[in-house]
């Protein structure tokens, strides 16, 4: 028997006194998500201008890429703990490069990952199992598995 998972996120938009038909209309929203959390979200002002856009709310873009990163993370971390490694920190400056398609399309077609993690305790992993573990953390990482777009991993140590 196959395990399904559900994932709800709810959005939320109000157009308010902008007319609307001429475009001129905020881009700015709400992602609510089990729990309780809330988070602003916006198109990225590299698709739509301020004011129609706000940069200090999320875009879908940039969520894409941390999602990304995010369960690249969880994975490792998982990893990690099961072969006996003591990780005190992990950061990743995840970037994600738009471009066109064949066809013209705009898309997200690759993500570099550049994590560091920080081991300490008796026993830390060699660069090489670092490298393994971050090559199975992306073999099982779920939104890796779910997406065309292209992702390196390149750790810093």
């Amino acid at each position: 028997m196959t395990r399904t998972s559900s994932y709800t996120a709810g959005v939320h938009w109000s157009r308010g006194a902008a007319r609307f038909t001429d475009n001129r209309y905020s881009r700015e929203h709400r992602w609510r998500f089990d729990g309780g959390v809330e988070v602003p979200a916006s198109s990225s002002p590299h698709s739509v201008p301020l004011p129609y856009s706000s940069a200090g709310a999320v875009d879908p873009e940039e969520a894409f890429v941390a999602s990304i990163a995010s369960c690249h993370m969880l994975w490792f971390l998982s990893i990690a703990a099961k072969r006996g490694y003591r990780v005190d920190a992990y950061d990743d400056d995840a970037e994600g490069f738009m471009e066109k398609d064949a066809d013209g399309r705009m898309w997200v077609q690759r993500a570099v990952l550049r994590p560091r993690a920080v081991f300490s305790g008796e026993r830390t992993p060699s660069d090489e199992d670092i490298a393994a573990m971050h090559d199975e953390a992306h073999h099982e990482c779920y939104i890796a598995n779910s997406v065309r777009t292209v992702i390196s991993v390149e750790p810093r140590s």
